[in-house]
């Protein structure tokens, strides 16, 4: 809470009532922006968003982590379903979802 107290007139209290549950919009955005929650994943989304295409083994030197937290990363953000990833023989090569991209930048823009 803040110790400023608000000019009179201007803060003026809500009425008591029950809580309204949470609407599908806020747990969806709340869900991407949890995947979103650390800066390894947002650098990991801006390079697959720059590249515009799959990416593979390319991520890991790209970000200063061990490969397998490169790994946990990229399997928060696909299963966020922010990122879709491909098997390509032995590796994964990974892209940006456009669509829900498009969607969480919906979400925010309605804060």
């Amino acid at each position: 809470m803040s110790d400023q107290s608000c000019p009179p007139g201007v803060c003026v209290p809500r009425p008591v009532r029950a809580p309204e549950p949470l609407t599908g919009e806020e747990q969806e955005l709340g869900d991407l922006a949890k995947a979103l929650g650390h800066p390894a994943r947002v650098r990991i989304l801006r390079i697959l968003s720059e590249h515009q295409a799959c990416v593979c083994g390319d991520i890991v030197g790209e970000v200063p982590l061990a490969q397998s937290t490169v790994s946990q990363h990229l399997k928060q953000l696909k299963e966020a379903g922010l990122i879709q990833g491909e098997i390509d023989g032995p590796r994964v090569c990974y892209c940006v979802d456009a669509a829900k991209l498009k969607r969480l930048k919906v979400l925010v823009a309605g804060l």
